[in-house]
């Protein structure tokens, strides 16, 4: 063993590739490197520019959220795929992502021959979206095969560029036993077209312990290798005499074809297998056949001006015993300096379980090695050469890096594009692991794959999914692509047509959801998208700004594992923080630059060294982190040591010399005095204290969550009361100050409205320093987006008086204030009568008197005009209207309606509601719409005039602008999902869904509140 590597493909030089692609040095780098450079030539994933008062209104569609579509392979219409084009785009997304899934569909009902994957009707269909999705200006991404992994139907298992697996068989010896037979078979049988198998190793070994639980171990010192003693597949061996209790174990490990295909199949005929993730060979078949059969000249000039990306989804390698490359032997003794075949026993895995263990070795860093190898085989062999080829033809490469033990961070910063799953991330950190690998490299996007609900399909609310997204933008994601868009039909289905998981997967309800016209929420699409771009358009300007980084030992994904104190204590009170893993200490950006570390990719104050969460705690570096670190820290990069540092070692299985020297540069990183400790979670806050380490945004504990971004001496705050699976008693208001820092001494806040658009200066805050104090007020999964930034923001110019503290609920400009040149007049805003206070910027101090409030008025009777959505037959699936008129004399949900209980639809409400003159005062008297619950989706009209001012996650409308003394009409449009309907359209397939309540549930009421100017 030796404590370095050499690997083939250093991550500098890597780094180096994604670095010139991402971080605007791709010509210096092409000049240097030639012809051969034009591979890393990458568009450029550049942030969004900042908004303006127009791109924030109209956002464009670069920022708009995207679609899966799924297919049912080639077995699609051109004029349907165009028309589906159109119904995103003038539903406000973005783009759409080609993905062949359908396991609804039956089997035996797929033509795969005719119409399979890469098929003439399935390249026509693509040629027609490209041109579809070029015309209607948005962007159409391609997935790289069938489904996932990448698959291609040109290979059989036994190809050299077929994934690979090693199955082991097993015979137990007694002591003294003779084995006189053929080598054991492998435990777990080969997958359908694995033909044939090779001979990797034997070994026997005696067996120490053999638990009923866990792992058998073995002794080490007593391995023999008999590979050399087979003769024509047949082994005759004596096992060493011993005790009459005494077993030992005989393993043949056989190299073969893992034979998995693309998730959901049949996709093509011939069969389509994946391909080997881990080779350079596995790549450059997809390449070769991807030029051969499916870029053709058309295509490719489509797809360059497309300028979307190619996608891969999560590295899904499913096999059943254990993961290979063909060179795998050759690249572990090369990276790892010792060899891999002696340590097969504690390698080998049936159904993703290790079976055995050494007595006398940290079994884990062998695999801990072993995956690092696959990991990087992974990056260098797979993503940096597909990533290469998408440059060459205009796009970018979008993938989900992760799905095995593998250094997620790193390769989130070697793709254009990472991305990450709402369904799989089981905590907010799941999503930052991805965002911090996207920083540290420079890059702009995180993507994800968002609101995968299981068994959600035609049951899923709009409402849900932006409670989804809001998380998801809390933990780094700036992109969304929805699950899903689906094709109208499909071979052997009825109302309302295909979906990909629904409703024949696994004969139940699948994942959500089918969006597009089928369902009636889609009416209101057009608004959600709007309020998603906006978001999205701040959330990519600019650069990200954290307060801690957490140095973690693995770069996994998708875990869970995270950093509990920053969970449990450090974001409730306002630090924001990220995680690298040992690799990312090496990447370009990690640098050191006034006082803060990665200045371009998360400009973090201080790093916390953890140990290892996911190997038994263990205290472990690379000796190439290690030195990074020291150079960081004699840098004035502060290091806090959580944990049990006392004994550091290197990481994997290294020599005492390589332990040794991680010690030693752990020792004087230690020394320094920049550098302190932390034993548990209560020690942090202390340890940061003693640093003089403060975080960037301050306000009292609560389920607030914000993420911060820089763009020159503009901060852009997304705040979002928002939670990852919380307990019912936590859904709850926030109301709070909250302390903001600022890039720039003399900025002021505005508010950016994702649901209208406007942009508005905000008139209560308080400044001190590079620090503005605003009050936050958000319903549960609400969010709002404040800028700090100079007197004339996009077009907005603030008044120059504002108020400083007030008694008061709040103030704000009147109408029209901050629009002109700096002039305007404040008012305080107060829910109740009395007198209120009001300090002043300029020093002056105001007192105003509320009074005469009239009481609310509840308004419990409706008349709903309902439109029933129902299939015209249920083997077809065209949709017709059914009108129901009701009288309400108290709101109820539809199915609690006679006559309408298993409805889905639209439903209009109206009502009258009476102001009286004499005290609903316009001007002095504020007016509130409270709707209370509504499920799902709403618009709200006053007098026949939209009211623009709504957010779907706060049922608390201002109409005071609509409304008018005297009679006044209300009308509420209420749109539902398709469930209720479905659940007797296809009873054996949905009734297991209950029944939802739809529609305005009230109560409803309108509230009065006080308005006093006081500037």
């Amino acid at each position: 063993m030796t404590p370095s590597r050499a690997p083939h493909l250093t991550r500098r030089q890597l780094i180096g590739y994604t670095a010139a692609a991402s971080m605007g040095a791709a010509i210096a780098a092409t000049a240097a490197r030639g012809a051969a450079g034009q591979a890393f030539g990458a568009p450029v994933v550049s942030a969004a520019a900042a908004p303006s008062a127009a791109s924030f209104a109209t956002p464009p569609a670069s920022v708009a959220p995207k679609f899966r579509w799924w297919w049912p392979n080639g077995e699609v219409e051109i004029d349907e795929i165009v028309r589906e084009v159109n119904q995103v785009a003038d539903a406000g997304f973005g783009g759409l992502e080609i993905a062949d899934v359908h396991h609804s569909v039956p089997k035996n009902l797929l033509d795969v021959k005719n119409f399979g994957w890469g098929s003439p009707r399935w390249l026509a269909a693509v040629e027609a979206a490209l041109v579809a999705a070029e015309k209607r200006g948005i962007t159409l991404d391609v997935t790289l095969g069938p489904s996932w992994p990448a698959a291609l139907p040109n290979i059989t298992p036994q190809s050299v560029e077929a994934l690979t697996e090693v199955a082991h068989g097993l015979a137990e010896v007694p002591a003294g036993g003779r084995f006189n037979a053929a080598l054991p078979e492998p435990v777990v049988a080969a997958s359908a077209g694995v033909t044939e198998k090779i001979l990797l190793k034997v070994h026997a070994a005696k067996i120490l312990t053999k638990p009923t639980r866990g792992q058998i171990v073995l002794q080490r010192s007593s391995l023999v290798d008999l590979t050399n003693k087979v003769t024509n597949g047949s082994l005759d061996w004596t096992a060493p005499s011993g005790a009459s209790d005494e077993l030992w174990v005989l393993l043949a490990y056989w190299r073969r074809g893992s034979g998995q295909e693309a998730e959901g199949g049949p996709h093509t005929s011939p069969t389509a297998y994946v391909v080997d993730h881990f080779s350079q060979a596995g790549a450059q078949a997809v390449i070769d056949y991807w030029e051969a059969n499916i870029v053709t000249p058309r295509v490719k000039d489509l797809l360059t001006r497309a300028g979307g990306s190619f996608f891969e989804d999560s590295l899904e390698i499913e096999t059943h015993s254990t993961i290979w490359t063909r060179t795998l032997v050759e690249e572990f003794q090369k990276r790892m300096g010792y060899d891999l075949l002696p340590w097969l026993p504690v390698i080998i895995e049936q159904k993703e379980k290790y079976l055995y263990d050494f007595d006398d070795v940290k079994n884990m860093r062998v695999r801990d090695d072993y995956n690092q190898v696959l990991s990087d085989l992974y990056t260098e062999n797979h993503l940096v050469p597909l990533r290469d080829w998408a440059h060459r033809l205009g796009l970018t490469y979008r993938v989900q890096a992760y799905g095995l033990e593998q250094d997620s961070i790193q390769q989130a910063g070697i793709v254009d594009i990472p991305e990450t799953e709402s369904l799989g991330a089981k905590n907010l950190d799941d999503y930052r692991v991805l965002a911090s690998g996207r920083d540290i490299a420079g890059h702009t996007i995180l993507s994800c794959e968002a609101a995968a609900f299981l068994g959600k399909a035609y049951n899923t609310t709009w409402t849900q999914v932006l409670n989804t997204l809001n998380e998801t933008f809390a933990g780094g994601v700036n992109q969304t692509v929805l699950h899903g868009f689906p094709y109208a039909t499909a071979p052997g289905l009825g109302w309302p047509g295909f979906a990909a998981f629904s409703p024949y997967y696994n004969n139940a309800v699948g994942y959500s959801e089918a969006w597009g016209p089928r369902t009636p929420n889609w009416a209101h699409a057009r608004d959600i998208s709007a309020f998603v771009a906006r978001t999205q358009q701040v959330l990519q300007t600019g650069r990200a700004r954290y307060d801690i980084l957490f140095l973690r030992q693995k770069g996994w994904a998708q875990t869970g594992i995270g950093a509990p104190w920053a969970t449990a204590s450090g974001i409730p009170i306002g630090w924001t923080h990220g995680f690298l893993a040992n690799s990312s200490l090496e990447l370009p950006g990690a640098v050191m630059k006034n006082g803060r570390f990665a200045p371009d990719g998360g400009n973090y104050r201080v790093v916390i060294l953890d140990i290892d969460r996911f190997r038994g705690n263990e205290a472990t570096m690379s000796v190439a982190a290690a030195t990074k670190l020291l150079a960081h820290a004699k840098a004035g990069l502060p290091v806090i040591f959580f944990g049990d540092w006392t004994n550091p070692e290197a990481t994997g299985l290294r020599d005492a010399s390589a332990n040794q020297q991680v010690a030693s540069l752990l020792a004087q990183v230690k020394a320094l005095p920049t550098s302190t400790t932390a034993l548990g979670n209560d020690d942090i806050p202390i340890a940061l204290a003693a640093l003089g380490i403060g975080r960037d945004v301050e306000h009292s504990s609560s389920m607030l969550k914000h993420i911060r971004r820089v763009d020159g001496k503009v901060d852009y705050y997304f705040l979002t009361n928002t939670r990852h699976n919380p307990p019912k008693d936590k859904l709850v208001l926030i109301d709070q100050d909250v302390w903001l820092t600022a890039e720039s001494g003399d900025s002021i806040p505005y508010e950016l409205d994702a649901w209208t658009g406007r942009i508005t200066p905000v008139a209560h805050y308080r400044r001190e320093g590079s620090r503005v104090r605003v009050r936050v007020r958000l319903a549960p999964a609400q969010s709002t987006i404040i800028v700090l930034a100079g007197r004339s923001y996009a077009g907005v110019t603030a008044p120059l008086v504002h108020v400083v503290e007030t008694t008061a609920t709040g103030a704000r400009f009147a109408a029209g204030a901050g629009a002109g040149s700096g002039s305007g007049s404040a008012e305080l805003v107060a829910e109740a009568t009395g007198t209120y206070q009001a300090t002043l910027s300029d020093g002056r101090t105001k007192t105003v008197t509320v009074k005469d409030l009239p009481a609310a008025i509840d308004l419990p009777s409706w008349q709903l005009e309902l439109d029933d959505w129902q299939p015209v037959d249920p083997a077809r699936i065209e949709t017709k209207h059914v009108m129901h008129t009701i009288a309400l004399d108290s709101l109820q949900p539809w199915n609690k309606i006679p006559g309408v209980v298993d409805a889905s639809g639209i439903g209009v409400y109206k009502t009258t509601l009476t102001l009286d003159p004499a005290s609903w005062k316009i001007g002095r008297v504020g007016i509130y719409l409270d709707l209370g619950q509504v499920i799902d989706t709403f618009k709200v009209w006053v007098n026949s005039e939209l009211v623009a001012e709504r957010d779907i996650l706060d049922t608390r409308l201002d109409i005071s602008a609509y409304a008018r003394p005297g009679r006044n009409t209300v009308r509420v449009e209420v749109a539902s999902t398709l469930i209720n309907r479905l659940r007797v359209v296809n009873p054996t397939v949905y009734s297991s869904v209950g029944s939802q309540a739809y529609g305005l549930l009230g109560p409803v009421q309108v509230r009065p509140y006080g308005i006093a100017r006081v500037i």
